[in-house]
C-alpha cells in the first residue's frame, strides 16, 4: 500500500476533487483514480460513493479514513523525530493561531524563534476559537495560540499576555474625541462585530451585557481588519485589541478610546495537548513564546493624547 495514495485517499476525503488530489500528488487523474480503485480492492470495500460530481465517503470509507488519519499523523511525526535526532537544530513547529494573531503576535515569535534556529520550518494554520481547538485533537497542529482557556480536559493551556481590547469609534464620531469612555455610552451605536463562533464576538456580547445592553448588530466579518474598515468607514463601532498593528492610518482613521465601566481586555494563550509529548524544536518554541510573547505586546494603541 502506497502512502503517497493514503494521501491522496485522505485529500479526496476531506473534499479535494480527484483532479485537485492528483495534481497534488504530480499524477494524472486517471492514474489517481486507478490508484483509488486499487486501493478499495486491497481493503476490500468500496469507500467512495458519487453523489452528482462529488465523491462522499461511504460507511467503509469513514472508518477506513480514522486509521488513515491516525497512520499518517504517526508516520509524519516519526519522520520529524529521526530528522530531529539528526540535526536538532531543524524540524517542523505546527502551529494554529486566531486570525488576529497573524498580524502581529505569531510574526513576531516566528522572527525571534528563526533567527537562533534558522533551519525550523513551521506549518501555520488560521482558525476561530472551536476550530483551533479541533487542530489540537484531530493532531493537525502541536500548538495553538487563542484566548482564553479552551476548557478541555485533554488540553493545557498557559497565559502569554494579557491583551487591551478598545471602543473603536470613526474619527468624526460624537465621542471621538474623549480618551475614555464608558461602554454603556455607545448602547444605541450599531456594532461591527464578528460572525458568532469567534472568540471576539463573544466577548463583545458578553462585555455589553456587563454594560447593560445588547448591541445592535450592523454588520457581521470574519477578519479583525474588516471590521476597522467598516468603523473607519463610520459604519458603527467595534470593541478591537488595541495591538501593535492597529495603528491609525489615513486609510483608517480610527479612535481608540479606553474602557472605564468594564474589563476590556482578553487573555492570550498557547495550548497543547495533554500526554502528548511535543517534538524538541516545538518545545524549544514553547519556551520562547512564554518568555518572549509579553515584550511582543508591550507597543500597543491606545487613546490618543488630549
Amino acid at each position: 500500500m502506497d502512502l503517497q495514495v493514503l494521501r491522496s485517499f485522505q485529500a479526496v476525503a476531506d473534499g479535494a476533487t480527484v483532479t485537485e488530489a492528483a495534481a497534488r500528488a504530480r499524477l494524472t487523474q486517471p492514474a489517481l483514480s486507478r490508484a483509488l480503485n486499487r486501493l478499495e480492492e486491497e481493503v476490500g470495500a468500496e469507500l467512495f460513493q458519487r453523489v452528482g460530481r462529488v465523491l462522499r465517503l461511504t460507511p467503509a470509507g469513514r472508518v477506513f479514513k480514522e486509521h488513515v488519519d491516525t497512520l499518517l499523523d504517526h508516520y509524519d511525526r516519526g519522520r520529524r523525530a529521526v530528522a530531529e535526532v539528526v540535526d536538532p537544530d531543524a524540524g517542523v513547529v505546527s502551529l494554529a493561531f486566531l486570525h488576529t494573531m497573524g498580524t502581529w503576535l505569531v510574526p513576531r515569535l516566528v522572527t525571534g524563534f528563526r533567527q537562533a534556529f534558522p533551519q525550523v520550518r513551521f506549518e501555520l494554520h488560521q482558525d476561530g476559537e472551536a476550530g483551533l481547538t479541533r487542530h489540537l485533537l484531530d493532531a493537525t497542529a502541536d500548538l495553538i495560540i487563542t484566548s482564553d482557556d479552551p476548557g478541555h480536559p485533554l488540553i493545557t493551556w498557559r497565559r502569554l499576555l494579557v491583551e487591551p481590547l478598545w471602543l473603536a469609534v470613526p474619527a468624526r464620531h460624537r465621542l471621538s474625541g474623549r480618551r475614555r469612555v464608558r461602554l454603556a455610552e455607545a448602547a444605541e451605536e450599531p456594532f461591527i462585530v464578528l460572525k458568532p463562533g469567534y472568540g471576539l464576538r463573544g466577548l463583545t456580547e458578553h462585555l455589553c451585557h456587563e454594560a447593560g445592553f445588547a448591541p445592535r448588530v450592523g454588520f457581521e466579518g470574519e477578519e479583525v481588519q474588516t471590521l476597522r474598515g467598516l468603523v473607519a468607514a463610520g459604519l458603527g463601532v467595534s470593541l478591537l485589541p488595541a495591538s501593535p498593528d492597529a495603528a491609525p492610518t489615513p486609510d483608517f482613521p480610527i479612535r481608540y478610546l479606553e474602557l472605564t465601566d468594564v474589563r476590556g481586555a482578553r487573555d492570550i494563550g498557547v495550548a497543547w495537548l495533554r500526554g502528548r509529548t511535543l517534538p524538541p524544536v516545538t518545545h524549544r518554541f514553547l519556551d520562547h513564546a512564554l518568555r518572549t510573547a509579553a515584550d511582543a505586546a508591550r507597543v500597543v494603541v491606545g487613546p490618543e493624547p488630549e
